[in-house]
């Protein structure tokens, strides 16, 4: 009966679906969210009013929609000024948000992607397959359901000529008629709705085997006195936020790491592997059950005052204790830490310790010459949450200039109660002679203009190596407006390496990446370039104001782009022996190589 009825509407409407509960040409959309690439809960909405809206839906295992998706992104470079807002939605079952977002970094994607982790936008825009395109008027009622054209195909591309189906139905709503063709076959790949988690028969309990995953990859910062904002070391404090960490754990959220799992190996790479994914995901559908008590893993210690470096040769704190309000955005705060270096000073480990965790998000720390500004031209180390201290290995050491002070850029955020910081900086000297200097290039460009409500407007820049050389590690710096960065290292012999991709920088996460030791070298002659791309647009739900041209400067509303990489000159012999008092070389001491 219910085929019946469907073929009587297809004879009185050509445009009704064929099944019923499938969105019809000319039905509104009904509301739905999805998940942005910063893994906040977005709506129509938040784009304003625009004169139509295309949603594309796509995933990382379709071949027909990694195809089509950059020609997609060129339609929408030429659509954008006519008000058209286009959305891609990743519906893949299991697709990691982190390599969405690397994704559409790599198709050359300016318009948002998202992902669709309920199911709310599948259920709201019914697509069947991906890459099905659905376009949406103004007033947000189903105008267009189809492909981009004929030309991507399931088994390759034709060569015969094809209409272009979406850009015809995009004029006709745009000139305010009935889309001559108004429904399309979708070549590609049938949508698989989200599945509900199951415990399985027999699921894991706290004591065999949940527990243990929430310890080892949560408690760096999820105990009594660290820096997340409860703890989570036994059964019953983890219980009671079960819900919760079912959530990060299945979007893939926490443990946090913002770098593309597809370029790269680093030493500091947080995360779950697939079955401890599994069995966090399975224990959370079955209950949060306990297990056993007396096999149950014992919880990470509470954080004490020690230092993770040792017992620190020096140690500078803020001079004055910070205040933090209750509520609301806190600017950038610049702590000078009340000690200058009167001599070239040698440093083989530095830690940076909040006095109040809960409140410094993250901390960076730079060097300068008394007089000068502060311009990230020396960064020395940063913290954030859950990472590690600045531990150089034996041999290898950083040298602060004589005539330099050191200072604290400290990104503060509040609890809902006023609060107070005093953070502390530990420093020992090295204890073995020093052989290699810790150096850096700072990749950076201070000479752009970000125009206004861009939403991915692309800036560079680029150091060569002058000697041959071993990579440490890399960090990214931008501000509210940042949106992905990446080094790409351009070799002498011609062959390019795409050393990092962060496809969805955050600027409350600014986390160092690690390479394991000695596994990066660059030959002289390397060079290395940094892409960025900052957001300006409304959608981006942290910009200050997406009507201004924006330049660079030291204010969070200011932008930067500085991509740091971390080195030492392969071949160097210092052979420096330095005092471990106080940091300064031993005079006649230095050598040179031998």
């Amino acid at each position: 009966m219910q085929r019946v009825l469907a073929l009587l509407l297809l004879a009185i409407d050509p445009h009704a679906p064929a099944d019923p509960t499938t969105l019809a040409i000319g039905a509104p959309a009904p509301h739905f969210t999805f998940t942005d690439t910063r893994w906040l809960e977005r709506d129509l909405d938040d784009f304003g009013d625009r004169s139509a809206f295309v949603v594309v839906f796509t995933s990382l295992g379709c071949p027909v929609a990694q195809r089509v998706m950059p020609r997609i992104a060129d339609l929408e470079r030429e659509y954008r000024a006519r008000g058209v807002q286009f959305l891609a939605v990743d519906v893949g079952s299991d697709d990691s948000l982190i390599e969405v977002a690397a994704r559409a970094v790599q198709q050359g994607l300016e318009f948002p992607v998202a992902r669709d982790f309920g199911g709310d936008v599948l259920r709201a825009l019914t697509p069947e397959r991906t890459p099905e395109i659905v376009v949406l008027d103004r007033a947000r009622v189903l105008r267009y359901r189809g492909r981009f054209d004929g030309e991507e195909r399931v088994t390759g591309t034709t060569r015969a000529a094809a209409r272009a189906d979406l850009r015809e139905a995009l004029d006709d709503v745009l000139s305010r008629r009935d889309v001559r063709v108004a429904r399309t076959v979708v070549d590609g790949c049938l949508v698989t709705p989200p599945a509900a988690i199951e415990p399985g028969p027999t699921p894991p309990t706290w004591a065999d085997g949940a527990g243990a995953v929430v310890v080892q990859h949560c408690g760096a910062c999820h105990i009594a006195g660290g820096s997340a904002p409860f703890a989570l070391g036994t059964h019953a404090e983890a219980r009671s936020h079960a819900a919760m960490i079912g959530e990060v754990v299945e979007q893939r959220r926490m443990p946090p790491w913002f770098a593309s799992r597809a370029h790269g190996t680093f030493a500091n790479e947080r995360g779950l592997d697939d079955a401890e994914r599994a069995t966090i995901l399975r224990w959370v559908a079955a209950g949060a059950p306990e297990g056993d008590p007396a096999r149950a893993p014992m919880p990470p210690a509470a954080k004490t005052e020690g230092w993770r470096i040792g017992e620190p040769d020096l140690v500078l704190a803020a001079p004055t204790e910070q205040e933090i309000p209750a509520t609301g955005r806190v600017p950038y705060r610049y702590v000078i830490l009340p000690h200058v270096f009167l001599h070239d000073t040698w440093l083989s480990d530095v830690e940076i310790r909040p006095g109040n965790p809960r409140v410094v998000h993250h901390a960076n720390l730079g060097y300068w010459r008394i007089g000068s500004a502060w311009d990230q031209s020396s960064f020395v180390t940063g913290h954030v949450p859950g990472g590690d201290p600045m531990q150089l290995d034996a041999g290898v050491a950083l040298r602060i200039p004589a005539g330099s002070v050191l200072g604290l850029q400290i990104h503060y955020v509040p609890t809902g109660t006023p609060q107070v910081d005093r953070t502390s900086v530990g420093f020992r000297f090295p204890r073995e002679p020093v052989q290699q200097a810790l150096r850096h290039h700072q990749i950076a460009n201070t000479r752009f203009e970000i125009p206004p409500g861009a939403p991915a407007h692309l800036v560079r820049a680029s150091r060569k190596f002058d000697v041959d050389s071993v990579g440490i590690g890399m960090f990214v710096h931008m501000h509210l407006r940042g949106r992905d960065m990446d080094f790409v290292a351009h070799r002498p012999d011609g062959s390019d390496e795409t050393l990092l991709l962060v496809p969805n920088y955050s600027f409350d996460w600014q986390t160092a990446y690690v390479w394991p030791k000695g596994t990066q070298e660059f030959p002289s002659g390397t060079r290395v370039e940094c892409r960025a791309h900052f957001d300006n647009s409304r959608f981006n739900p942290f910009n200050p104001d997406p009507a201004r041209a924006v330049r660079s400067g030291q204010e969070t509303t200011d932008e930067m782009m500085y991509g740091f990489l971390f080195y030492v000159a392969r071949d160097e012999k210092l052979w420096l022996r330095v005092d471990p008092a106080n940091g300064r070389v031993v005079a006649g001491e230095r050598s040179g190589s031998r």
